[in-house]
């Protein structure tokens, strides 16, 4: 299986093809330091082992920013070490620090932009972004990963909404030059055997915005400049961003924002024709850098197809593995079905744009770090594996029997099958569920489900028989008021919108 072939990327091996892409936590204090729950997030997903853990974006520069990492003083360089080797000590897998620059944003909703930077602050970019390097190597990491995606300082010059109207703005080849010039300089800092990533978007996702023929070229360009691996990911962007009065903007709340990080209702592997676009520009200019595709990848199957394809060389999963961070090691024992399946709802993501600590919705209540276990003894039925489905109003409306468990009951899985066709996950639910809400169900359609409940180890029950119901075509209208959706985690409380599942 491709997914588990080992892969050198400079003088980097990676045991197997999964990556975990950089994703804010919010753990870290105002200072940047790397403390307790920094160090257990990362180390509980060395455990799982990923061939490439690539650690949350972390300044290159001084600016306040709240609670992000920092690595633009060599203060930072002992925990560092220190953080890089607890994960070297626990795991085969390798790890980059994501290093970032941002501009100023302020609670009244301005924000500082490329066209007011100086060529002094520009240069100042590329040299922050050089020594931020040099630590990383220094710190003991396997290698860096340079963040231009998204709404920071370099995705805005590479933006088609780049004002500029000197030599940093304008042409397309105006527009790579912060690019160009921080690459060459993070290589002269951390010299050539030692590997640099880029992130960047495939596409802005906005009005007015670059699209997959400029990334083609930045790509190009990143490969002449001997950058060793790319990491795609698409919009993102501070221009659609709603503003919330008395809050700083939060670059993932428009169109672009979902295209960041696709929900529940956006096809699977959403974004990966942009990995395939820009691995095959390069490969037909002679270049095989290898390409991580992202976006809504949670299956094997899926990974495995992408990589088939030749769409990607490398496979990235943030909220999948936020979900379950022994994922790699259950697909690579064959445990697939063991797996704490996310369901892209997204509430990470809102936890975050409400600056609260990033976590995932199915984890314990209370919890920081997703639960560990090794228990094998799967849950049992305590009343006998009842379901009822009854339709009324537009929706479904699912009930079943508890499921008791040596260890406690994790969740409750809900599969669905329409007609004669097969019975496939839908969503999860928590443990202390007993019902669930389908408000995707349409009219003229028969549709079966099924229940199966999980632990903490991922061991699960045998499912319920099967709940057959009948929607009529022309159903009616559902009942008058608010329908909040039954995944909408208390945990989270009223502020934050969970759109399907968790």
């Amino acid at each position: 299986m491709k997914l588990f072939e080992p892969v050198r990327i400079n003088s980097m091996r990676l045991e197997n093809r999964i990556v975990l892409p950089a994703m804010v936590t919010r753990l870290s204090g105002e200072d940047g330091h790397i403390n307790d729950d920094i160090r257990d997030r990362y180390l509980r997903f060395a455990r799982g082992e990923p061939g490439l853990i690539v650690i949350e974006a972390m300044a290159v520069h001084t600016a306040k920013s709240g609670p992000l990492l920092r690595l633009g003083e060599d203060e930072f360089v002992a925990e560092h070490r220190d953080l890089a080797a607890r994960i070297h000590d626990t795991s085969p897998s390798r790890v980059v620090p994501q290093i970032i620059h941002f501009l100023k944003i302020a609670r009244s909703g301005w924000r500082q932009k490329v066209e007011d930077l100086s060529r002094e602050e520009i240069a100042g970019v590329v040299l922050a972004y050089g020594r931020a390097a040099g630590r990383a190597r220094a710190a003991g990491y396997d290698g860096v990963e340079l963040h231009m995606a998204h709404a920071y300082t370099q995705s805005s010059f590479l933006s088609r909404r780049n004002g500029r109207r000197d030599e940093y703005g304008g042409s397309l080849e105006n527009r790579m030059r912060l690019m160009s010039e921080t690459i060459e300089r993070v290589r002269r800092e951390v010299g050539a055997d030692f590997p640099i990533g880029v992130r960047f978007d495939g596409e802005e996702c906005i009005t007015d915005g670059y699209g997959l023929l400029d990334a083609e070229q930045f790509a190009l360009r990143m490969a002449r400049l001997g950058v060793d691996y790319l990491s795609i990911s698409a919009g993102g962007k501070f221009e659609d961003a709603i503003h919330k009065p008395g809050e700083p903007l939060y670059p993932y709340t428009g169109y672009s924002g979902d295209r960041c990080m696709p929900p529940a209702g956006y096809q699977d592997g959403y974004n990966s024709y942009l990995a395939a676009g820009i691995r095959a520009h390069l490969r037909a200019h002679g270049y095989d850098t290898p390409i991580c595709a992202t976006g809504k990848i949670g299956t094997p199957l899926l990974a495995q197809q992408t990589l088939d394809d030749g769409k990607a060389d490398l496979i990235g999963m943030a909220r999948a593995m936020l979900c379950d961070p022994d994922l790699p090691r259950k697909w690579r024992s064959g445990r697939e079905h063991t797996v704490i399946r996310c369901t892209y709802g997204n509430v990470c993501k809102a936890l975050d744009e409400n600056f609260r600590k990033v976590r995932c919705v199915y984890w314990p209540r209370g919890a920081l770090q997703a639960p560990r276990s090794d228990d094998v003894e799967a849950p049992t039925w305590a009343e006998g594996p009842r379901l009822a489905a009854l339709h009324a109003h537009g929706r479904v409306e699912l009930s079943w029997s508890p499921a008791i468990d040596n260890e406690g009951v994790y969740g409750y899985e809900i599969f669905r099958a329409e007609g004669a066709g097969a019975l496939s996950h839908l969503t999860s639910v928590h443990g202390h569920k007993r019902s669930w809400t389908d408000l995707t169900a349409v009219g003229g359609t028969r549709y079966r489900y099924a229940v199966a409940a999980y632990d903490f180890a991922g061991n699960r029950s045998a499912q319920t028989e099967e709940a057959a119901v009948d929607v009529p075509l022309g159903a009616g209208v559902a009942a008058p008021g608010p329908s909040r959706h039954p995944d909408e985690a208390e945990e989270c409380n009223a502020k934050v919108t969970v759109r399907e599942g968790g």
